[in-house]
């Protein structure tokens, strides 16, 4: 069974930084490319990010661009995101992706 399960979500102030961590089990993770996306309240899901099998290659949104990184461990069947300079805006539930399945999603909140 595939299982993606989020986690490293929390409260965090504007220009904070937060890593998620999404730990995947049944299947061969280091053969698929692996994005995040996200839904803030009332709203429709975002994509955010994708790595690709080997992590060489990355992409964002632009919305989140230089600001966050996706990374991979796949000796560890473990996706990252490293969030920094959060804002308000960035505030919605996280959720690490392959293909059409997700996991059950990490909360960010960020607030002062």
């Amino acid at each position: 069974e595939v299982q993606l399960v989020e986690s490293g979500g929390g409260l965090v102030q504007p220009g904070g930084s937060l890593r998620l961590s999404c730990a995947a089990s049944g299947f061969t993770f280091s053969n698929y490319p692996m994005s995040w996306v996200r839904q803030a309240p009332g709203k429709g899901l975002e994509w955010v990010s994708g790595i690709d099998r080997g992590s060489g290659s990355t992409t964002y949104a632009d919305s989140v661009k230089g600001r966050f990184t996706i990374s991979r461990d796949n000796a560890k069947n473990t996706l990252y995101l490293q969030m920094n300079s959060l804002k308000p805006e960035d505030t919605a539930v996280y959720y690490c992706r392959c293909g059409q399945v997700k996991g059950q999603g990490t909360q960010v909140t960020v607030s002062s």
